[in-house]
């Protein structure tokens, strides 16, 4: 059965949630959107973190040691080693690779601890900073450099959390593995990591608590908050990026003042999870959204009710429900918006879906109607046929007639497979126990479940 968006846990049959585990749950075929902060290395009340984020460091530093000493290709070839990462997935690439950087941005790279006194003298205390000097460096070269250099590290925390939950490892090949005795970059034979069944390469986990959407040092931040603009250009339509990077290079104090006040403020630096739920007052606002819409297609009032929807369930659902994707399809010449859901097993109710109807995914098909008809219904028999296991939700405005009723009743008899409706009352009930918290959400799916079932024979 095919899996939506499949994660490394679902291919192997574990049912967690994103919540549960200490590592980022890696996608097969995409990047996950996160980056590898060093920064929460440096600010981790953990002394071994704090310990590894000096070893990240130093390794990085070595590059100048290598430079001062005239072997500048080796510290070029060793910089373009670790530019990328494609074992972690982290980033934006739609297929897990990315690509290394090119030997000009290397050299210029290098270059920093010759033409920059601090560095040339004691080196980077944070080697974010590149970003301030050299054009094009962004937060997914930041995070690539760290994995590359805590690949070793990454690689015994990998194998520790698979025994942990029982991910299968095999025997592989990493390459550009950091030897610390050595200061180099080495091929890693014989390695014991999951692999990614779709291309056969090594996986790398990483530690949720260092992932962030970008590093707390940044270019963007620098800029607006902390950069003499007056001073590089008196008519900021002209004050490019390179201008900035150009009188960076001159004015290091200005770098270190930016970094300084970075380190004062490290207590509001913080991970972010790959899903955050929407406060309680904007769920109280999408629901409001939701009433006033109107049925059908006039004035996109469809469009809007599946926004409103989109952005409220995942919230409601979530930690029980990990959201895969929103998704779009099209039915005999109707196109369809879909919520996809990972079905985590966390409670009795997930576990008996996924046992009696084999969803390891849960699809809830948005409708904007005055009411369901056999054709809305036929078409979620269709989709649950092919894909998704046996089991479906219909989110839309007002119960089902007795006529469709009937006709999901039927489904169950005859294939076995279970159709419930979510209406307008059943989703402000969730928003009141999403606002109460003396309940969760997902028990109001559950009742609609046991009340469907009752009506069957």
């Amino acid at each position: 059965m095919a899996i939506i968006r499949p994660r490394l846990t679902d291919y192997h049959g574990l049912y967690v949630a994103q919540h549960q585990v200490d590592f980022a749950i890696p996608f097969l075929e995409e990047d996950i959107p996160l980056y590898l902060d060093p920064f929460m290395l440096w600010r981790s009340p953990s002394q071994q973190d704090q310990m590894f984020h000096t070893g990240l460091v130093n390794a990085f530093n070595h590059l100048g040691t290598l430079a001062k000493a005239g072997r500048d290709n080796e510290a070029v070839e060793a910089l373009i080693a670790a530019s990328e990462c494609d074992e972690v997935g982290l980033g934006s690439s739609a297929k897990r690779q990315g690509k290394r950087i090119g030997q000009a941005k290397a050299e210029e790279i290098i270059s920093l601890f010759k033409r920059i006194p601090a560095y040339h003298q004691n080196g980077f205390r944070h080697f974010e900073e590149i970003q301030f000097f050299v054009e094009g460096i962004s937060k997914d070269r930041i995070s690539d450099i760290a994995c590359s250099f805590l690949k070793s590290v990454l690689i015994d925390f990998t194998m520790d959390q698979c025994d942990q939950l029982g991910i299968p490892r095999s025997q592989c090949d990493v390459s550009d593995v950091y030897n610390y005795r050595e200061n180099k970059f080495e091929s890693l034979r014989g390695a014991s990591l999951p692999i990614n069944p779709v291309d056969g390469t090594p996986i790398i986990l990483v530690p949720k608590r260092w992932l962030r959407f970008g590093p707390w040092i940044n270019y963007e931040d620098y800029f607006e908050k902390y950069c003499p603009q007056d001073e590089i250009s008196h008519t900021p339509e002209e004050l490019t990026r390179v201008k900035v990077l150009n009188y960076n290079r001159d004015h290091y104090g200005v770098v270190e003042s930016y970094i300084a006040a970075k380190e004062r403020n490290a207590a509001d630096c913080a991970n972010d999870p790959l899903f955050s739920q929407i406060p309680i007052v904007s769920a109280k606002r999408k629901l409001a959204t939701i009433k006033k819409l109107p049925t059908g297609k006039i004035g996109q009032a469809d469009i809007q009710y599946e926004d409103a929807i989109g952005q409220l369930l995942p919230s409601l659902l979530y930690p029980h429900l990990d959201f895969a994707q929103e998704q779009a399809r099209t039915d005999s010449g109707v196109s369809i918006r879909d919520l996809i859901f990972y079905n985590t097993r966390a409670q009795p109710f997930l576990d008996e879906i996924f046992n009696d109807y084999g969803s390891r995914q849960i699809t809830m098909e948005m409708k904007n109607v005055a009411a369901i008809e056999r054709e809305h219904i036929d078409q979620v028999n269709r989709y649950l046929a092919n894909e998704l296991g046996r089991f479906g939700v219909i989110v839309t405005r007002n119960p089902l007639k007795r006529a469709e009723m009937t006709r999901t009743i039927d489904l169950w008899s005859g294939q076995r497979k279970a159709v419930i409706a979510l209406t307008d009352v059943d989703i402000e009930q969730m928003v009141e126990i999403f606002d109460s918290k003396q309940r969760d959400p997902l028990d109001v799916i559950t009742k609609k479940y046991v009340e469907f079932r009752r009506l069957c024979p």
